[in-house]
């Protein structure tokens, strides 16, 4: 289901944001790039917009899934911990460090909880002919977008698509807003 402005869904911001920030730590130059903008990761010039099909019906999201994976996160990847900190005082090899345990961890709840495969099998900088009738929600054009199908571009992202979710259940009386519980040692 297409998201109004064709908005990226919670899924796929949490996969932007990952991507955007082992991104920005292993490559100097899309750093500056994400500095000098000052607005984020500028990926292409223009995005074409996604068709939205007429009087699409919304659902309503429902925070808990959400919530409980930020504590998943949290939990095995101490996640909220490393973004809430302030990293100024720390050197680069510190930060890696630490990107580090985070990386390991995000990998294991995503690795434990989802099933995720690539949308395009192709390799990342392989030319690609998109036909026309492409699944817009599956695939963003980026760059001088003019015309119509079929476009011929090269693949910069492969994308990613959940195909299954095994969050674990929540008791009835659970407060999934609470992501880490504050600690106490006695």
């Amino acid at each position: 289901m297409s998201k109004p402005n064709n908005l990226p869904s919670f899924g796929s911001r949490i996969s932007l944001a990952f991507g955007a920030f082992f991104k920005t730590l292993g490559h100097a130059e899309f750093a500056a790039r994400v500095r000098d903008d000052g607005v984020g990761p500028a990926v292409a010039p223009a995005v074409a917009p996604a068709p939205v099909p007429a009087a699409a019906p919304l659902r309503e999201a429902t925070p808990d899934a959400a919530l409980q994976l930020l504590s998943l996160f949290q939990r095995e990847a101490r996640l909220i911990d490393f973004t809430q900190e302030n990293l100024s005082g720390y050197s680069d090899a510190d930060i890696g460090a630490a990107a580090r345990v985070v990386h390991e961890g995000c990998s294991k709840v995503l690795r434990e909880h989802f099933t995720i495969d690539a949308i395009r099998s192709e390799a990342e900088g392989s030319r690609v002919t998109l036909p026309e009738g492409f699944d817009a929600s599956a695939v963003r054009l980026t760059g001088n977008v003019v015309g119509k199908a079929p476009f011929t571009g090269t693949l910069s992202h492969r994308g990613w698509r959940a195909s299954s979710v095994r969050l674990p259940k929540l008791a009835e009386a659970h407060d999934a807003k609470v992501l880490a519980p504050a600690e106490v040692e006695l």
